[in-house]
Order: C-alpha cells, then sequence, then structure tokens
C-alpha cells in the first residue's frame, strides 16, 4: 500500500502536491485566511488572516495569493522558498513569530518548491492586512542557507510522520514554553498554551504517549478521529485553532504515519490529553 500511495504522490503535479500540503498537513488557511471565531472561513482563502495575539506580539498573517500589491505577486518561486525555509523575505527581512520557521527548515525542496509553485497558482486577492505590533526583537534569523533537503521516504512510517508533524509544526501548540518564550523542546508534546484574539489563552493537550495525562490509553483509531474529526474518545469536540478540518483532507497512509510518530515520543506527564 506504502509503494502505491507513493506512487500516486509522485504522479501529482507540482501544483497538486503544494495544494495538497497547504490545505492539508500544512494548515496554512488556519492563520494566512480570514476566519469567523469557530474557525469557519469569512472571506477569500490564503487572503490575510486575523489577528494572532502573543504575550509580546499582535502579528496579522499575510496575504499569500499572488497580489502584486498586497501579496506574493513579485516574488519569485525560489523567494518563496526562501522565505518559508529560511524566514528571510525578498528584501532582508526577517520574519517573525508566529511563523515557525524553525519547523519549516526540514521541508524537502520538492516540496517546497510544490509549495510555492501552488501558491503562485491562486487567484490574486487585493487584500492589505494591519501592521503587525512586537515588543520583542526581531530574531536575528533562524541559521544559514538550507541548502539540499531530500524527500522523506514514505516506506519508514515514523519517519515519513515525524517529517509531517514537523511540517504541520504539532509541536510549537503543543509543547511548553521556556523562559523565552520558545517551545521547549525537552518536554515536546507535553501540552501548551495558544492565544486567541476572542478566547485569551487556550491550554492545548499532551499528544506525547503518557497514559494518564496524554494520549497512551488511545488506540490509533482514537488518534485518528482527533487529527480528522475533532473528536475525543469521550466524544466531545476539540476547540479550534486545532486544525482537523484541514487535516480531514490528507491521504489515510499520510495520517497513519503521523500516528505512529506521535507513538514513539517520550511520555510525559503533563496537561491532560482530553
Amino acid at each position: 500500500m506504502l509503494a502505491v500511495m507513493a506512487g500516486l504522490a509522485a504522479a501529482e503535479t507540482p501544483v497538486e502536491r503544494g495544494g495538497y500540503l497547504v490545505n492539508g498537513i500544512g494548515s496554512c488557511g488556519n492563520c494566512h485566511s480570514p476566519q469567523e471565531p469557530d474557525g469557519t472561513l469569512a472571506g477569500p482563502a490564503l487572503s490575510g488572516g486575523g489577528p494572532l495575539i502573543g504575550r509580546q506580539f499582535t502579528a496579522y498573517p499575510p496575504n499569500l495569493t499572488p497580489d502584486p500589491v498586497t501579496g506574493l505577486g513579485t516574488w519569485t518561486e525560489d523567494q518563496i522558498v526562501t522565505a518559508l525555509r529560511e524566514g528571510r523575505t525578498p528584501d532582508g527581512s526577517v520574519l517573525r513569530p508566529p511563523m515557525p520557521i524553525a519547523f519549516y527548515r526540514g521541508i524537502s525542496d520538492r516540496d517546497a518548491h510544490a509549495i510555492a509553485a501552488y501558491l503562485r497558482s491562486l487567484a490574486p486577492v487585493r487584500n492589505a492586512v494591519p501592521a503587525a505590533h512586537y515588543d520583542q526583537a526581531t530574531p536575528a534569523g533562524y541559521g544559514g542557507p538550507v541548502g539540499t533537503v531530500p524527500d522523506p521516504d514514505p516506506a519508514d512510517r515514523v519517519a515519513y510522520g515525524r517529517y509531517l508533524a514537523q511540517m504541520g509544526h504539532c509541536m510549537l501548540c503543543h509543547s511548553p514554553r521556556d523562559s523565552s518564550g520558545r517551545p521547549d523542546l525537552s518536554r515536546m508534546g507535553a501540552g501548551g498554551v495558544v492565544l486567541d484574539s476572542v478566547r485569551g489563552e487556550i491550554a492545548t493537550p499532551n499528544i506525547t504517549p503518557d497514559p494518564k495525562t496524554g494520549i497512551g490509553a488511545w488506540t490509533d483509531q482514537q488518534i485518528r478521529d482527533a487529527l480528522t474529526k475533532g473528536v475525543r474518545p469521550d466524544g466531545s469536540r476539540l476547540a479550534a485553532p486545532m486544525p482537523w478540518p484541514y487535516l480531514a483532507t490528507m491521504r489515510g497512509d499520510d495520517i497513519d504515519a503521523i500516528v505512529a510518530y506521535l507513538r514513539t515520543l517520550k511520555p510525559i506527564a503533563g496537561q491532560g490529553a482530553g
């Protein structure tokens, strides 16, 4: 089955592959699209999002459509890839939080260019978002040039699941923060906090295999249902910003790879998963 699905993925055009990633595991519209408080679309997809409020910033995710004035219309494919994986825009500016550049540095060359090709294929939307406000210094950068990143092997389910989870920046939301506000990856997956412009602080659950406070007692199907249906084992619903409507568009083997990867995380007692 994996070989068959890998063949299907290879048959995709770059734009098709990019659309699958942007609208699936990347869940880019979760930030970059205008939304109602319940997460439903409130305007053209990827035309710019509402405020994302952190302890030291209020950011407005920019327009990703190829509008030449308010979007990416003057950017080349290579420039979009550089912004995505290295956090630098064509004018030399460094992208700031909450854009998860550290997680995107591992996106393969093929997938990064596919994402850029898809964004360049969208209908342009003229929409200027408000200026962001930061009470913290702009990062100096996220490391040197990324260089060449090969495609992961889908036959290695755990490694491929880790790759997808990184692209989905799952640990950005589901890990505690250190004193500087960055994800504490020594307690990766133990639960964290996201800030919502309407509801304030929202605790994110522990997604490690800890049997009491994590998902260690969940079946594979229960994890799949949480990822793709937004439903916990007790039938209660997961709240936005959990991007389950985006994950629901993913192929079953890709979801299974993420489940396999989550099973390998170090069990850590943290915030309850349910």
